[in-house]
């Protein structure tokens, strides 16, 4: 794989993305009230903490919903992303919203030139975003460069346990099935963890003709993604010379990651397994310092 080709892939497939994302993701209920938040960031407050006055870069920002939250919470934010289209929308809703953010075109590994440099008390990373990138340990020392001292790295991603299933239909009876009666039974649909784990060199290649979001097909369905593995991202975290500050596993993601096992909360737009969510991570937030 040339180095930039996933970097043009996933370009093209963002920026046909933006579109139908623009459509569904609320923003009409976003601009009726200056006060409200994303789903997203409204979960993430317990744990991003105050961000009033301070110097925030919201990596991968997409359409900017979340940053536009991270901005009514007090921040003075800059966003940066991959896609061009999605920038279009981030900055129409932000005019829209009469919010002062600026928005950067860049890919993560080159954000920190695109920025000129400048450092931040907060490099904040929204869901879905460390999937679209082939190296943590790149990404580890990218986030970590343009963080002042004391400053802190935010993000809440997909679980890579997660990430690495998929919902799959039992076809016989499990020995354990006597002492546990509760494990899937023949013709239930369980999660099957059938995808990497681990960080692997090349990607796994999808063609999906419609986004997790929206119901529009989207012109450019080819997509390219990595997982990256808990302690991989931890790890690369501290070799950035990092000190990590929190770790929390959720059970919860913001998007029906799969569809037929999960569940949607009502109160909090989170989607979680229909039965046993015990069973298997969906997201986590992992904070760390400079």
């Amino acid at each position: 794989m040339a180095e930039d080709e996933y970097l043009t892939t996933n370009r093209a497939n963002w920026d046909s993305r933006a579109t139908v994302h623009a459509r569904a993701y609320g923003l009409d209920a976003l601009l009726a009230d200056p006060d409200r938040l994303s789903d997203v960031v409204r979960f993430d407050v317990p744990r991003l903490g105050d961000v009033a006055g301070l110097e925030v870069v919201h990596l991968q920002c997409h359409i900017g919903t979340d940053t536009l939250s991270l901005a009514r919470l007090g921040a003075r934010v800059t966003g940066v992303d991959l896609s061009g289209g999605s920038l279009a929308e981030a900055r129409d809703l932000a005019e829209r919203a009469g919010a002062a953010i600026e928005y950067v075109q860049s890919d993560v590994y080159s954000a920190p030139q695109a920025l000129d440099g400048r450092t931040f008390d907060l490099v904040y990373t929204g869901i879905g975003a460390i999937c679209w990138l082939p190296s943590i340990r790149r990404w580890a020392e990218t986030v970590a460069t343009p963080l002042r001292p004391g400053g802190r790295l935010f993000i809440r991603d997909g679980h890579p346990v997660m990430l690495s299933a998929l919902a799959v239909t039992v076809a016989t009876d499990h020995d354990e099935r006597a002492q546990q009666p509760w494990i899937t039974g023949p013709r239930g649909l369980t999660p099957a963890l059938e995808l990497p784990y681990f960080e692997q060199p090349e990607p796994l290649v999808w063609h999906d003709e419609h986004s997790y979001a929206g119901v529009d097909k989207v012109a450019q369905p080819r997509s390219m993604e990595w997982n990256h593995g808990l302690a991989e991202i931890v790890t690369a975290v501290l070799d950035a010379g990092l000190e990590l500050t929190s770790l929390v596993e959720h059970d919860s993601a913001p998007w029906d990651a799969l569809p037929g096992l999960m569940v949607e909360d009502q109160a909090t737009g989170e989607f979680r397994l229909r039965d046993r969510p015990e069973r298997m991570p969906a997201t986590f937030t992992l904070t760390a310092r400079r």
